[in-house]
């Protein structure tokens, strides 16, 4: 591997934005790929500051395994005082490694890359999980760009929504994302502020906040097969969690860092309450009643990242996208 390219988000943006349905394909098989044990995902690496508690930056290493083999890792930074000055969160390259020499052959923004993965998750579980085509209300609670994004490939597949409702801690910002998804998705839509009320009347609940400790208690009322998308990991209470279906997308991944499902363990020392995986449920080994919420608790592992970013860096190279960086390596013969 001699070549080293660059690829912008503006190319990164296009490739997911143009066919939406292909990246939750890439999304399903590498679960499937993850659960046969055909992948290497360690534990996230967590770089945190003293002096600035709520920022991190995480670095997400993994590989496939298959016919075309790939190494690589995500570095993504959060630091949620960034929206106070108007800029996204989230911050995230991606490096790809050729996985017979190490020699790392490309280098994507991945902040899009990051959030497509997380998006097309949700839509693959609200699938899978709640697969009837009934109108629903929909509720979006933090409405960043996570949610944008999640909001953006629920309406590419096709999701019959009744009604959308956004709450935000920052009124202007719900009132921004639901004429969004009005303009954009022409769903009726509408910022509320009462978020009891708004969980007592939704089918399908996305929690996409910054929250550092859970807020959603034994207060709210929850409903008998509403799908709550626990995309923020850290929102739900265990007494809540102890009472509601669960699927998460690698047990040992989410039964850490202070999640939901990992502070639920700890509270009641056992792992009962998880009902299996998404690939568990895909595969027809797991099958949940609706006599209770379902909550999807997605970690986040690199794996998606990489088999992203792969599929963006082949568009890219095949459509003249990619920027090389001649002499990136400056020596490629031993002696």
């Amino acid at each position: 591997m001699s070549t080293f390219h660059v690829i912008d988000g503006t190319v990164a943006q296009d490739v997911i934005t143009s066919a939406p349905s292909d990246v939750l394909e890439i999304v399903r098989d590498t679960y499937l790929q993850h659960s046969r044990g055909a992948t290497v995902n360690p534990n996230s690496y967590f770089l945190r500051f003293p002096d600035n508690p709520s920022a991190r930056i995480i670095a997400l290493p993994a590989h496939l395994g298959g016919e075309a083999p790939v190494s690589g890792l995500k570095w993504i930074a959060s630091y949620p005082q960034n929206v106070q000055r108007n800029l996204p969160r989230a911050s995230a390259v991606l490096l790809l490694n050729d996985a017979e020499t190490g020699y790392p052959f490309a280098c994507l923004e991945a902040s899009t890359i990051s959030a497509a993965r997380t998006a097309a998750s949700a839509a693959l579980a609200v699938e899978t999980l709640a697969p009837d085509d009934a109108p629903r209300t929909v509720l979006f609670v933090g409405a960043g760009v996570i949610g944008r994004t999640v909001s953006d490939f629920l309406a590419a597949r096709g999701l019959n929504v009744r009604e959308c409702l956004v709450h935000d801690h920052v009124d202007a910002y719900a009132e921004t994302f639901a004429a969004y998804a009005a303009d954009t998705h022409g769903w009726q839509a509408r910022a509320v502020t009462g978020i009891d009320a708004a969980l007592a009347t939704s089918d399908l609940v996305v929690l996409a906040t910054t929250a550092p400790a859970p807020w959603l208690a034994d207060g709210q009322t929850l409903l008998q097969g509403q799908v709550i998308l626990n995309l923020s990991l850290r929102d739900i209470h265990p007494t809540v969690m102890i009472k509601c279906h669960n699927i998460l997308d690698d047990t040992d991944h989410c039964l850490t860092a202070q999640t939901s499902p990992h502070l639920t363990e700890t509270e009641y020392g056992t792992r009962d309450f998880i009902d299996g995986t998404l690939a568990d449920v895909l595969r027809g080994e797991v099958t949940l009643r609706r006599d209770r919420p379902i909550v999807f608790s997605p970690f986040g592992l690199g794996v998606l990242d990489l088999a992203l970013g792969c599929h963006i860096y082949r568009i890219a190279l095949e459509t003249g996208r990619a920027t090389e960086v001649p002499g990136f390596f400056p020596e490629l013969a031993r002696w």
